[in-house]
C-alpha cells in the first residue's frame, strides 16, 4: 500500500550558517550548512568564523580533494583544544566491506592534529540494497561500541527509495540525497512521502551540479528577459524546499562563501523561479536527468 502523501508548508525564510539543528539521536546540534571538498584552509576557517560547525571529509577515494579541508580544520584547531566541541566533523568511506571501511576513519585522525575522534561516521554513495543492508549496520554497531567517539551514523544515497526506507524506519541521524534543476525527481518520489515527525536530518548534495554557465546561456538565444541563475540560486533553490533540512556545500574561496551566505537573506525562490530554474535545466541537458 502507498503510504498518504505528507503535506509541506513552503519556507518563508532561508537558514543562517548560526542555525543549528539536532543531529538525529545523537544530541550533537549543527549548522545547516555542511562544508564540503574546498582546495583553500581559508575558507574552512572563515565556514567556522561565519557560523558554520559541521564539517564532511572524504577517507578515501577523493582524499587529495580533502586536504584543504583537512588542513582548514587542523588550523581551526591548532592551539584551541576548546574548540573541538564546537565541531562537528563527518567522515565518509565509499568501502563496500564493512570490516575495511572502519579502517578509513582511523586514518582522517591520525592526520587531523587535535581531532581526536570523528562524530558522524558516513557510508559514502549507497546505490543498491546489499550496499544499504551490509555497510549501515556494521557503522551502527561501530556507533554502539563509541567507536572513536562517534555518535552519529548517516548514509548517502544514489538511490531515494533507499532515503525513504532510511526515513520510515528512522535508522539514520542524517541522509544526503541530490536534488537539483537538473535532477528534480524527489519532488514527486522522495519529498511526498517523508514523514512530517522524522528525528534524522535531510541533507542535500551536488546542489549546484549541472549548472548553466554563462557560455551555455548566450548558446540558448533566449529572449532578454530571461535571466542565467548563478552559483547562489542552485542553493536557494535546493533550501527553498522544506523537506531539505541543509546542504552540503563546497565553496572554493572565502569570498564564495561569503556570498552564498548572503544569498540567503534573498529568501525563497518563489514557485515560478523554481519552476523556470528547471525548465532551463531541461534546455541545456536533454533528457532532463531524474
Amino acid at each position: 500500500m502507498q503510504p498518504a502523501l505528507v503535506s509541506s508548508q513552503p519556507r518563508r525564510t532561508l537558514p543562517k550558517p548560526t542555525d543549528r539543528l539536532p543531529l538525529g539521536k545523537s544530541g550533537l546540534l549543527v549548522s545547516p550548512f555542511c562544508l564540503g571538498m574546498t582546495f583553500s584552509p581559508d575558507t574552512v576557517v572563515a565556514a567556522y568564523e561565519a557560523g558554520i560547525n559541521f564539517f564532511f571529509i572524504t577517507a578515501d577515494l577523493h582524499w587529495p580533494l580533502y586536504e584543504g579541508v583537512r588542513k582548514g580544520l587542523a588550523k581551526i584547531l591548532d592551539g584551541n583544544k576548546s574548540r573541538r566541541d564546537e565541531l562537528v566533523v563527518g567522515v565518509v568511506s565509499y568501502l563496500d566491506e564493512p570490516l575495511f571501511s572502519i579502517l578509513q576513519f582511523h586514518e582522517v585522525i591520525n592526520e587531523i592534529p587535535g581531532l581526536e575522534r570523528v562524530d558522524l561516521l558516513i557510508a559514502g554513495a549507497v546505490s543498491n540494497d546489499q550496499s544499504f543492508y551490509s555497510r549501515v549496520p556494521a557503522i551502527e554497531r561501530a556507533r554502539n561500541a563509541r567507536h572513536n567517539g562517534a555518535c552519529a551514523i548517516g548514509a548517502t544515497f544514489h538511490q531515494r527509495p533507499l532515503a525513504l526506507v532510511a526515513d520510515h524506519y528512522g535508522l539514520l541521524d542524517i541522509s544526503y540525497i541530490r536534488f537539483n534543476c537538473a535532477h528534480p525527481g524527489a519532488r514527486t518520489d522522495l519529498f511526498p512521502y517523508m514523514r512530517p515527525s522524522r528525528k534524522g536530518l535531510v541533507f542535500n548534495f551536488k546542489s549546484a551540479m549541472s549548472r548553466i554557465t554563462k557560455e551555455m546561456f548566450q548558446q540558448m538565444r533566449l529572449p532578454s528577459h530571461y535571466w542565467l541563475p548563478d552559483v547562489c540560486d542552485h542553493y536557494r533553490f535546493v533550501l527553498s524546499r522544506p523537506e531539505i533540512d541543509g546542504v552540503l556545500c563546497s565553496p572554493l574561496t572565502p569570498a564564495e562563501l561569503e556570498g552564498m551566505v548572503g544569498a540567503m537573506n534573498r529568501g525563497p525562490l518563489s514557485k515560478e523561479e523554481e519552476e523556470y530554474m528547471i525548465w532551463l535545466s531541461s534546455l541545456a541537458y536533454v533528457p532532463i536527468l531524474t
